[in-house]
């Protein structure tokens, strides 16, 4: 299964945003890349992939406005491209791996300093370990679906 976009299209985008290229295989950072875009946000992804269940990516995708069903939108190649740069320079980093044994809630030192961190009996160790990387959350934004607001009854 490919990455969205080429390798040249990579080199080209990170070589216009002004950043250093890191070492390693573009192919498979562009693969990492595209498969964190398609597992982060393909179920907030506005309209449905063409293909139905049977497609391994996300894109194309039918009913997306001024998107024509065989396109697959330059924010998803560049949110991609950005995906994969941050795995050249830290393999893994797109794919934390976490259990509820990981999380630290108090520390102490005897005679020293006692830390004590906010985290919810609640939290939701896959979000917290998602990282959060905000030009790919600002080039897809416009292809995500609005949050319904919750119903409230008084």
């Amino acid at each position: 299964m490919a990455g969205y976009g080429t390798d040249d299209g990579f080199t080209d985008y990170v070589t216009a945003a002004g950043y250093d290229m890191p070492a390693g295989s573009i192919p498979a950072a562009r693969q990492r890349g595209s498969a964190y875009i398609d597992g982060t946000f393909g179920a907030r992804f506005i309209g449905m992939p063409t293909g139905g269940l049977e497609q391994e990516r996300e894109w194309p995708r039918i009913g997306v406005p001024e998107v024509r069903d065989d396109q697959i939108p330059k924010r998803v190649v560049n949110a991609s491209y950005e995906a994969a740069l941050i795995e050249l320079r830290e393999p893994g980093s797109l794919s934390a791996v976490v259990s509820g044994t990981s999380l630290v809630k108090r520390e102490k030192v005897e005679g020293a300093v006692e830390m004590e961190y906010a985290v919810s009996d609640r939290t939701d160790l896959t979000t917290a370990a998602r990282p959060v990387v905000t030009v790919i959350e600002g080039l897809l934004a416009p292809l995500l679906k609005t949050p319904t607001p919750g119903i409230l009854v008084v």
